[in-house]
């Protein structure tokens, strides 16, 4: 059975629903499921403007129930719940009778028996006000089944929204533009029009447009939206490149090798596109529920339906007919799933906006249940176990050698120039003249008379050279940031197992972080790479939790289960994440595990309660009663029926709140 990507239904392989992409072929339970996976946007569209219609009108409906009870009272109702029930509601339909086809119960047709029930009763009441005595309208639970469903999904639909502009953020680093080296000269084209073979040039500035080998031309690259190394590398004949990269100061002439899909960006855009289509576990849990749950309800509602008509009918009771359409509805509206539904919305939308309170902020509210599974943290290097700048960690020499490379220094942008400047202080009384910055080598220049220059050694560190000779050296690196022991060493206590994927190579720079403690280090790492590093950890039975900051983290950041990108990090990574670290704070980390535990055992106790509330007054709703109260009892069943969705509800929201005060409470989360 292959299993639908959008609402993730098992779907048999024999359906004629499916469609071909990317070498992969996908099911659909229905023709709308189809629609909303080829065009996400247009149907992500079409649900806002649904539940816009939904609430717009729901809550005149309530508010008239309640407080208006003049002429065509039931008429006026009617009118208004027309385009939320056929409008709006039809958002569920189209899965219900999938469900039906399938034989099998899911959410879709639990709301759909709710709403369409109460509303069709509510018309013959409308209609045959006399038909039924002291009967009632119940349009204001159609209504706002549909609303509060709906309000969920589109929460739902936000989140997948929010992974796929992640993916058109990275696909729109590559230039619309490319300059083709051709017959001797250099054109601007298309870059559809580059196919591998073709000798492109980069000019300083311009992110490399395809994969490809330095033909001609030296530079210093940047290369950390691929590999997150924020110290540039130099680049020459023969060396490979990758799109994405940055060229900071040089010409360079590259044979494509790959372009477009193929090439690294395009790998990274498909892996997101990939991952970012399906449905969260938590969001099934009351579908799994509704498969067991509709058959029992609808057994119940037919079985007193059929009682009461057959024997009221026996002994002459005229009201045989009222009496039984009133128990089958009685059941149904029992058994609405207003509260069922609500369970999971309203606690994660509470533990949304408490997690925002202290400095987290939850893109992804179904990853929490996963986050309450995570037995492995695997961490990004730079910018997320180190701070993003760049520092002089030693220095040792001449103090008038550094003042003066210092001053050189402070004529390049390059990021260890910068950290050099700071680290010396002041050099604005000296004279500076004749400065050359050569990639791949150094910068050098006349500094108050004197010929000065820092080049890069063999090990990566800097040598300062005065008229020639050797006056000082500098080692330059990232620092770790101050409570990254403390949230490792909390993590390990916990039973976590720590790993550590950098597209680093410089064996002094990696090695600052095995003070932190980490169980496993893995160097020189491309983005797939770290991803096909995460897939190993899943296929050992790790749950893992991956910590990052930038672009080149969004693959492995979607291959995890739960993805957290720090505040600081680029757009694209935090757009990715399904939490993001507001505060930059890695102590926010076992805070998330805390948080997301509390909410899903909430949403565990909110749905166990909505369905056993319900179910205990199926019962009642049947008819359990009436040997005590008489038949007559059927003239208020409805209202309690409305009564008890309401309690329900109530319930459910006053449980969820409880969480807020839980996760404000605890004073170790970030920031505090």
């Amino acid at each position: 059975m292959a299993t639908d990507p959008v609402c993730g239904m098992y779907v048999p392989e024999t359906s004629d629903l499916y469609i071909d992409k990317d070498g992969t072929r996908y099911y659909f339970c229905s023709k709308a499921c189809m629609d909303k996976f080829m065009e996400p946007e247009k149907q992500g569209r079409n649900l806002a403007i649904k539940l816009a219609i939904a609430w717009i009108f729901s809550i005149p409906v309530m508010v008239l129930t309640y407080i208006y009870s003049g002429v065509f009272h039931d008429i006026l109702l009617l009118i208004l719940s027309i385009p939320v029930v056929f409008y709006s509601g039809t958002q569920f339909y189209p899965g219900a009778i999938s469900a039906i086809r399938s034989r099998s119960g899911n959410m879709d047709l639990l709301v759909s028996l709710g709403v369409l029930t109460a509303f069709f009763f509510s018309v013959f009441v409308s209609f045959f006000p006399h038909a039924i005595p002291h009967s009632m309208v119940y349009y204001d639970s159609s209504d706002f089944i549909v609303s509060l469903i709906l309000t969920g999904s589109y929460v739902e639909n936000l989140t997948k929204k929010k992974a796929s502009d992640a993916g058109n953020r990275i696909i729109s680093l590559i230039p619309d533009n490319m300059h083709l080296v051709h017959d001797g000269g250099i054109h601007d084209v298309r870059s559809s029009e580059i196919v591998p073979g073709d000798l492109i040039e980069v000019r300083p500035g311009e992110v490399v447009p395809a994969d490809g080998v330095v033909e001609r031309g030296s530079a210093d690259i940047d290369e950390s939206m691929i590999t997150g190394e924020s110290l540039p590398t130099h680049r020459g004949p023969g060396d490979s490149v990758s799109s994405g990269m940055k060229n900071l100061n040089g010409n360079l002439v590259i044979r494509v090798q790959a372009v477009g899909a193929n090439s690294t960006v395009g790998k990274i855009y498909s892996f997101i596109k990939m991952a970012s289509s399906g449905r969260t576990k938590i969001q099934r849990l009351a579908d799994i529920f509704s498969s067991y749950f509709v058959p029992v309800v609808l057994l119940a509602a037919t079985i007193s339906f059929l009682f009461w008509f057959f024997y009221l009918r026996s002994i002459g009771d005229p009201y045989f007919i009222e009496v039984a359409i009133l128990s089958f509805v009685s059941v149904i509206v029992i058994a609405c799933p207003c509260a069922i539904g609500l369970a999971g919305p309203i606690t994660l939308l509470i533990a949304s906006e408490s997690s925002f309170g202290v400095g987290i902020l939850v893109k992804n509210t179904g990853a929490m249940d996963r986050a309450t599974k995570i037995n492995r943290v695997v961490f990004d290097k730079t910018g997320t176990l180190t701070l993003p700048e760049m520092y002089v960690l030693e220095y040792s020499g001449d103090p008038k050698a550094l003042e003066m490379a210092a001053a050189i220094e402070s004529h390049s942008n390059h990021p260890v120039a910068r950290a050099i400047v700071e680290y010396a202080g002041s050099v604005s009384e000296l004279e500076v003249d004749q400065v050359i910055e050569t990639p791949g080598y150094g910068i050098e220049g006349r500094c108050n008379g004197h010929s000065v220059s820092v080049v890069s050694d063999d090990n990566g560190d800097l040598r300062i050279r005065v008229d020639g000779v050797d006056r000082g050296l500098i080692v330059v690196g990232s620092r770790i940031r101050p409570e990254a022991r403390e949230t490792i060493a909390e993590l390990k206590a916990r039973g976590m197992k720590i790993s550590v994927l950098t597209g680093d190579k410089n064996r002094r720079s990696v090695s600052v972080v095995e003070s932190v403690g980490p169980d496993e280090i893995y160097t020189g790492l491309k983005p797939e790479e770290k991803a096909e590093i995460i897939r190993s950890y899943q296929e050992k039975g790790d749950y893992v939790m991956f910590v990052g900051d930038g672009i080149n983290d969004a693959v492995a950041m979607e291959q995890a289960d739960v993805g957290v990108a720090m505040g600081s990090g680029s757009d694209i990574t935090r757009n990715q994440g399904d939490f993001v670290l507001l505060r930059n704070d890695l102590r926010a980390i076992p805070a998330i595990l805390d948080i997301s535990s509390k909410t899903i055992s909430k949403v565990k106790q909110n749905i166990i309660w909505a369905i056993s509330y319900n179910s205990a007054l199926i019962p009642v709703a049947a008819g359990v009663l009436v040997p005590v109260f008489g038949t007559g009892i059927y003239s208020f069943l409805p209202i309690l029926a409305a009564f008890a969705m309401g309690m329900s509800s109530s319930t459910v929201v006053l449980n969820s709140l409880r969480l807020k005060g839980k996760i404000e409470k605890n004073q170790y989360y970030a920031g505090s």
